[in-house]
């Protein structure tokens, strides 16, 4: 594993490798011990859109690694790949840095950067993917179920990159998924036929969030209106109505741990009541970003 660009494309053995020693190195942290395996080691974080936990957790995580975050925002270099080639900036920051985490809209632009870099790119968000996202929301599942195999997700919302980062986690792992949306915001046909081709049965697409929660071990949901969709805010608001995950929906499957990406727009695509229910774990997978990101770090930097 040079790069880390998607679920789609790490193999289980890779996922469940990073899953054990996310595991470890989170027991091995909260213990109070330190691991300064990038001592002397630099990363370059590429912004093109704004985050509180993508930069905190991968920031901290360097640096309790021994190593050194360089945080770069779109106006410090002049865009990214605006000012100059993508494949020229890989091959300069290769020279630099020890590895590169990028942020973009297109996923395009990590597959140019890991293409011509030298040292190990990392997807921290495309429009396309979130393969960090969902490995800490698989992480917290199996820390809260002992297990992968035979777990349903229900996932209540827009097909976008988390639902299409959990599906080739679901088929990779042994889980099912069930993603709920409204007409004309469904995952797309393809990579529900993949995610299927590597494991029968693995995803299917409802319109009726009711029949997706039925039988579910988690709720899954993440925000209507993601960065870049502004101007459609209020046509969103009122596709996505009936699908907020709130008392009445949770009902149907009372049991069901709930989760959310965040940030989480309360009273949108779920309830104040249910994001601070006992069943809820969002602020588990949260901070599992910092645990998964430490060791997916030390795998490829170190």
């Amino acid at each position: 594993m040079k790069d880390f660009l998607s679920v789609s494309s790490c193999s289980t053995d890779e996922l469940l490798e990073l899953l054990d020693l996310s595991d470890t190195l989170k027991k091995f942290y909260k213990k109070g011990n330190r691991d300064l395996c990038l001592a002397g080691k630099s990363l370059v974080m590429l912004f093109e859109k704004p985050s509180l936990r993508t930069r905190m957790s991968f920031q901290i995580a360097m640096a309790q690694l021994g190593g050194h975050p360089i945080y770069v925002k779109p106006e410090d270099i002049g865009g990214i790949g605006k000012r100059e080639p993508l494949k020229d900036m890989a091959r300069v920051l290769s020279r630099y840095a020890n590895g590169i985490m990028a942020r973009t809209f297109a996923h395009e632009t990590v597959l140019e950067l890991a293409k011509y870099a030298d040292v190990p790119v990392i997807n921290a968000l495309t429009d396309w993917s979130h393969p960090c996202q969902a490995m800490a929301d698989i992480m917290t599942i199996r820390e809260h179920f002992g297990k992968l195999n035979g777990i349903k997700i229900a996932y209540i919302g827009d097909g976008n990159n988390v639902a299409r980062s959990l599906a080739f986690g679901c088929a990779k792992l042994g889980m099912k998924i069930v993603i709920a949306s409204p007409r004309g915001y469904e995952l797309d046909e393809k990579s529900i036929t993949r995610t299927n081709e590597i494991a029968a049965g693995t995803t299917v697409q409802t319109n009726n969030p009711h029949d997706a929660v039925q039988g579910a071990d988690i709720i899954y949901t993440d925000t209507w209106v993601s960065m870049g969709q502004e101007d459609e805010k209020q046509k969103r608001i009122a596709d996505f109505k009936g699908f907020a995950v709130d008392s009445a929906l949770v009902s149907a499957a009372p049991k069901a741990k709930i989760m959310h990406c965040l940030p989480a727009y309360r009273g949108y695509e779920i309830t104040d009541e249910v994001m601070e229910s006992q069943n809820s774990i969002v602020f588990d997978e949260a901070e599992n970003r910092l645990h998964f990101q430490r060791a997916l770090l030390k795998k490829l930097l170190s």
